[in-house]
């Protein structure tokens, strides 16, 4: 039984949930895994964790634990000082076995240790028993699991869940994702309510309650408590809502996403803009964004370096980050201004107020970094939102939402392959007007795929094969021939009913201002299905209704249409998906609401449902199986402000784009690591 002792410790006041102690668990985890191997060691990475361990670890920190080199695990020849060699890897064979052969071949004595992440494999062990070097290696394992991303986002970082699961069948991050959402069990108490909708999302839902069903069973001393900071667990199946990240982001963080890449929160950007600003005068760095139309040739040529993205310690990307792009210029304007002021300030400064200053100096220069960095990133990304292929793409998109001339659509997706738009929008349209349409003419999405491989290569088939065919068939033709499975003919997607019934688009003749007074602002005018459904289990009235808008539709300055505090909604208990159960019914998949029942649970309900209980607030985790868009993060980020006595988590598998989702189904990801030798 969990004491009081240790759930105060664990546990933050007012039912906030601090995110740092994963990081801590995970540094930990990784210092006992490599203090296992005693002395000196080398240290052979996997390119494809490097991003994650930098974002819970530092070189320092492993040099302190006896690493003396890393480099990445790739196939050649490995030429190791140390008699120690550490392989940190993902559970595949990636020619460490041929590694350990050529070594014995030439009599250089090393002894191995392979740790796994996050876990152990049985196949692992199989396939080294059969390369003949099981007996020469030690396998283990280093348990990584969420790794917290922003103080409301933890990631599991696996950008490739969302193949696995549904094009390669592999249910290995489902049991992955159960691990660590019962870890949060462990820290915060069980989940009162486990609610969600899809197939696989149900799957995972069965394992993490048989795993608190397997402990009260076996141990009733380790039963946990039933959390009084966490109200519920709302579990959303990405096949449940593919609509969304086939749209292009529109907010600030998503478009740095869809135009630059982020990679576990790392963006490689010019070097010159993490230098020191040269120009002391941050009016002038901060109103480029909205007078430039191209980048300088310099910034396009010039020489990248890694910069990490994070809100806690860049102010001006804690502000920027989830607005809509049209919005941007005119904030980075008022920064600037901002800290123009500042500077000017001191010329009339009294002897205190200089000291006064100076004391501030340092935050000034940091901030003024920061400004000169968001405006150099907003010249990067306005040429290609002002290119003509963007802005027809965005047109498509909105014509196909809105369900208008859908012929005419699919001509136009013909016309942007043949002027060479990237393969990955082109496809995104396409599965993008297939879902929404409920398929393609099959005459017509035959010819188009016949263009698809003519105009980008032929090695795209079996991408196009996955998007049709079980369990993902998202790229359909219509009417679905007479031989198509009972899975395929289950698969079709209700969209216009659902555009109806859960308000996704809000009418075109808005102003920004008033669409920031929904969700939808995050794709002008376009409300993401997965945020609706959460919104039909943790804030009902935002479905119906703007929530963001007092009774008169004013603000507490009486301008129209902008949220304030005053505009806020009362959060209600959670009670499933009362009120929209025939709404979520039509979606396919499996619907769930599952009650666990633990220490602190009082006639059956737990009174942590009641999330203003002695004025406390709760947090409502929500996890997104396959991944979630920055889009989608910006939107629920939305609705916890518009709501009092709830806040949000984000959890995820990992963090796409649907650029990431069909280059990672087509096998073309960008290269994790180009140099032999590894730094983090």
């Amino acid at each position: 039984m969990t004491t009081s002792s240790n759930s105060d410790q664990r546990r933050p006041s007012q039912g906030s949930v601090d995110v740092s102690i994963l990081r801590e668990v995970a540094r930990t985890s990784l210092v006992h895994a490599l203090n296992s191997v005693n002395g000196a060691k080398t240290l052979v990475l996997d390119p494809s964790l490097a991003g994650p361990l930098s974002l819970v670890t530092e070189v320092s920190l492993l040099q302190q634990h006896g690493v003396d080199k890393m480099f990445w695990l790739e196939s050649g020849p490995l030429s190791a000082v140390t008699t120690n060699i550490v392989y940190l890897c993902r559970p595949r064979i990636n020619g460490y076995a041929d590694q350990i052969k050529r070594h014995s071949a030439e009599s250089q004595k090393h002894t191995y240790t392979l740790l796994l992440v996050p876990r152990t494999s049985t196949l692992i062990t199989r396939v080294l028993e059969e390369e003949g070097v099981l007996g020469d290696i030690t396998i283990s394992y280093y348990n990584l699991q969420f790794i917290p991303v922003a103080d409301d986002v933890v990631s599991l970082e696996n950008s490739e869940a969302f193949k696995e699961i549904w094009v390669d069948g592999d249910e290995t991050s489902i049991y992955d994702s159960s691990q660590a959402l019962h870890t949060l069990q462990k820290l915060f108490g069980l989940f009162p309510r486990i609610i969600g909708k899809g197939d696989h999302a149900g799957r995972l839902a069965d394992l993490l309650t048989h795993q608190a069903t397997q402990r009260s069973g076996a141990d009733r001393e380790n039963l946990l408590d039933v959390s009084d900071t966490l109200d519920s667990l709302i579990i959303i199946d990405r096949r449940v809502d593919m609509i969304t990240p086939l749209l292009t982001q529109l907010t600030y963080e998503g478009l740095i996403d869809e135009v630059i890449h982020i990679r576990n929160s790392h963006i490689e950007v010019p070097a010159s803009l993490l230098n020191a600003p040269s120009n002391p005068n941050p009016t002038a760095s901060g109103s480029a964004s909205t007078s430039t139309t191209t980048p300088t040739p310099a910034l396009v040529q010039e020489k990248k370096r890694k910069h990490h993205l994070s809100a806690s310690t860049d102010p001006i990307f804690a502000e920027l980050r989830d607005l809509n792009f049209a919005s941007v210029g005119k904030r980075l304007n008022k920064a600037a201004r901002r800290l123009d002021e500042d500077y000017r300030a001191r010329h009339q400064a009294s002897v205190s107020q200089l000291r006064d200053f100076v004391g501030k100096l340092g935050g000034l220069q940091a901030e003024h970094r920061a400004l000169q960095l968001h405006t150099g990133l907003s010249e990067m990304i306005m040429p290609v939102t002002r290119s003509e292929i963007f802005n027809k793409s965005l047109e498509i998109q909105q014509n196909l939402l809105a369900s208008y001339d859908v012929p005419g659509q699919i001509t136009a997706i013909e016309d942007l392959i043949s002027q060479g738009a990237d393969m990955q929008l082109a496809i995104r349209l396409l599965c993008l007007a297939s879902i929404t349409a409920g398929g393609v003419k099959s005459k017509t999405l035959e010819n188009i795929k016949k263009e698809v491989l003519q105009a980008y290569g032929y090695s795209y088939l079996p991408l196009l094969l996955s998007l049709a065919t079980p369990p993902l068939a998202i790229l359909l033709p219509n009417p679905l021939p007479s031989s198509a499975p009972a899975a395929v003919v289950g698969a079709k997607y209700p969209y216009t009913s659902l555009r109806k019934s859960l308000r996704l688009l809000i009418d075109g003749n808005e102003s920004l201002d008033e669409l920031e007074n929904d969700i939808s602002y995050v794709y002008s005018g376009y409300a993401p299905i997965s945020i609706r459904l959460v919104q039909c289990v943790a804030q009902k009235g935002g479905v119906i209704s703007n929530p963001a808008k007092n009774k008169d539709g004013t603000d507490e300055d009486g301008r129209k249409g902008k949220s304030t505090p005053l505009g806020q909604v009362q959060a209600h208990p959670i009670v499933g998906f009362k009120g929209f159960e025939d709404v979520v019914e039509s979606i396919a998949g499996k619907t769930f609401d599952i009650t666990q029942k633990g220490e602190g649970v009082t006639n059956g309900v737990s009174t942590t449902f009641l999330p203003t209980l002695e004025g406390r607030a709760t947090t409502t985790v929500v996890f997104f199986l396959g991944g979630c868009t920055y889009t989608e993060i910006a939107a629920l980020r939305w609705a916890g402000r518009q709501t009092q006595g709830r806040k949000f988590l984000i959890a995820t598998t990992g963090i796409v784009s649907g650029g990431s989702i069909i280059e990672s189904i087509a096998g073309v990801g960008r290269a994790a690591a180009s140099s032999k030798e590894a730094n983090l």
